[in-house]
């Protein structure tokens, strides 16, 4: 009876190691208050750029090498709280993914190396 207790110790232990380890890496996209945050790599891995407005015209170490997202932007009356990545510079082209406040994206292969550039939106 001790040795089963003790291997049922030792199981609910292991199983709370691995959730407290999929919490961590979750929790792991560093992004501001008030900015929206693009990463090159997926699960917000790799370079990445942060923006508190609008930005036209990403750069070329960024441009079209984008894949995983985090909306962070602060939400009111009349703020504009969703993010808008557009496929081209200058918002030029098909909207490649739309963040709503607080939402953070790790990997969308419909979105993943399109983006050009973003802006700040009243919604997707």
């Amino acid at each position: 009876m001790k040795r089963f207790t003790a291997l049922l110790a030792a199981s609910l232990i292991s199983v709370g190691g691995v959730l407290a380890t999929s919490a961590t890496a979750q929790a792991s996209a560093p992004c501001r208050s008030g900015f929206f945050c693009v990463w090159t790599d997926a699960d917000f891995q790799g370079m990445k750029i942060e923006h508190s407005g609008d930005d036209h015209w990403w750069e070329g170490d960024m441009f079209k090498h984008d894949s995983s997202w985090a909306n962070h932007g602060i939400s009111g009356p009349g703020v504009k709280d969703h993010v808008q990545v557009h496929e081209g510079r200058e918002l030029l082209g098909r909207v490649t993914i739309c963040l709503a406040p607080g939402q953070e994206v790790g990997y969308d292969r419909g979105a993943n190396d399109q983006g050009g550039s973003h802006t700040w939106t009243s919604g997707c």
